[in-house]
């Protein structure tokens, strides 16, 4: 088994050296095999160790004092993080698969194969990173993947190196970092006070100074999941390749911020009703400022980016519902970890496969697409029934969950968090269907009648999450009982 997951973390990093050293085809091989490997073991490790939970601790820091007898480093197999790792690790192998075609002289927005592999090297060493985080046994060594992926963000964002993507590049690098201060910051109090780095830790310290620790670590994860008041990054984000703001900034890098809380809060039994009402609040209160930006996007990537934010509200609120005492809206939370990536993951792709194929990413310059691309037409419909909710499409459920969740919680509370909870689903919901209409059907726009055909990869690829829409909720289902 050690040696199962060893070479699962690594075989992405081996696909990062072979793609900087190879030429471009051969590079294109290299990361799609790597990855595709990479899966294989992920997928047959959930399947080895599914319900149960598998723990090993294999290494230690015998040179630091009050280190020396105690291992640090290994891996945690559990329900939670297979959630996270079925996520990351069949995402990046689809993302590298759809790159070896998106990426090149075809590309009509961005016609340029120039630095394709420094970017197949970045978005390997990105998938390695969230594969250790999935699998992390304890605060420090997260935190170590943590901060290796605000390194491979900040140059993957910047890979146009255009002054609009190095500034997007250099803004989420200031403001993830920030947050990761504060991790930081919470993982040497929590060691000071409890001489452990266990994620369980925090029911060791006094109540005041336990909710000290969780807001910060709270902190880490809105500024490493965009949310208020740190989003303003990751619309700006979207100057990177389509590649890199799928896997980043709808299956990856985001979901990194919400499931150290999920980490936490499936860990911490003592967490007080004031700090879920906290996350949560805070999560209605994103998802507001995030639905209102819809109104003023032409760029279908920036309303994406804008969508991506609201939803991961949606995890923080079903695990502020959770630390209140809601199971069911902890467990809707924690599913949309899953149901979201599904759907915006096919949502980004389709608008990749539109820009590659038309040049651009305007809404007003784009209607009629259907007619001429029908295989990305389906995908973003069946991407956006998901995202919005229309059963029996991926985040209909989880969405489901976390009304229950509300609902049940009754009372001002229950009301307070249901009004805006609400009004964000239906305005989600008429905003995608009026965008979706005007790009799709209708009379046909001069850019849309001189579409060129997509790759076969980019169908490919296409196709995989078409049916992870229908699959997620099934999978998610079966480990979110577990937890």
């Amino acid at each position: 088994m050690n040696t199962l997951v060893i070479l699962m973390l690594l075989l992405p990093v081996l696909g990062a050296v072979l793609s900087g050293s190879l030429r471009r085809k051969l590079s294109d091989v290299s990361v799609v095999v790597t990855s595709g490997l990479s899966l294989v073991i992920a997928l047959v490790l959930i399947y080895a160790v599914f319900p149960q939970t598998l723990v090993k601790l294999v290494y230690r820091l015998s040179w630091i004092p009050g280190l020396e007898k105690v291992n640090l480093f290994g891996y945690l197999i559990d329900p939670l993080g297979m959630l996270l790792l079925f996520v990351v690790s069949v995402l990046g192998f689809v993302v590298m698969l759809y790159g070896t075609g998106y990426i090149g002289e075809g590309n009509k927005e961005h016609p340029s194969s120039e630095g394709k592999q420094r970017h197949n090297f970045w978005m390997m060493l990105f998938i390695a990173s969230m594969i250790g985080i999935a699998i992390s046994p304890n605060f420090l060594q997260f935190y170590i993947f943590w901060e290796m992926t605000t390194i491979c963000s900040w140059a993957l964002i910047s890979h146009y190196r255009n002054e609009e993507s190095l500034r997007a590049g250099f803004k989420a690098l200031l403001m993830t970092f920030g947050g990761g201060v504060f991790f930081a910051l919470a993982i040497v109090l929590l060691y000071v006070k409890t001489g452990s780095f266990e994620f369980s830790a925090l029911n060791s310290l006094s109540p005041g100074f336990r909710t000290m620790i969780f807001v910060f670590f709270l902190i880490a994860a809105w500024a490493k999941s965009a949310q208020v008041p740190f989003f303003t990054w990751l619309p700006d984000a979207m100057a990177a390749p389509t590649t890199v703001s799928m896997y980043l900034h709808a299956a990856a890098m985001v979901k990194a911020g919400v499931f150290l809380i999920a980490r936490i809060v499936v860990s911490s039994y003592s967490l007080s009703f004031g700090t879920g009402l906290l996350t949560a609040v805070m999560a209605v209160i994103t998802m507001l400022i995030g639905v209102y930006f819809f109104f003023f996007q032409d760029d279908l990537k920036r309303l994406l980016a804008y969508s991506t934010i609201t939803h991961l509200a949606y995890v923080l609120l079903g695990l502020g519902l959770g630390i209140m005492g809601s199971k069911i809206g902890m467990k809707g939370g924690i599913l949309h970890i899953i149901n979201h990536s599904a759907a915006k993951g096919l949502l980004f792709l389709a608008v990749g496969a539109v820009s590659y194929a038309t040049g651009t990413r305007s809404i007003r310059q784009l209607s009629g697409l259907g007619y001429k691309m029908p295989l990305v037409s389906a995908s973003f419909m069946v991407g956006m029934f998901s995202l919005v909710g229309i059963p029996p499409f991926s985040c209909f459920w989880s969405k489901y969950f976390l009304l229950m969740g509300v609902i049940g919680l009754g009372g001002g509370v229950g009301i307070l968090l249901l009004i805006p909870f609400v009004l964000e689903i239906i305005v989600a919901f008429a905003w995608f269907l009026r965008v979706g209409q005007k790009v799709f059907f209708g009379e046909v726009s001069p850019v849309s009648a001189e579409a060129k055909k997509i790759p076969w990869t980019i169908k490919t690829a296409l196709i995989i999450l078409i049916i992870l829409c229908l699959a997620a909720p099934l999978i998610g289902m079966q480990l979110v009982n577990q937890i």
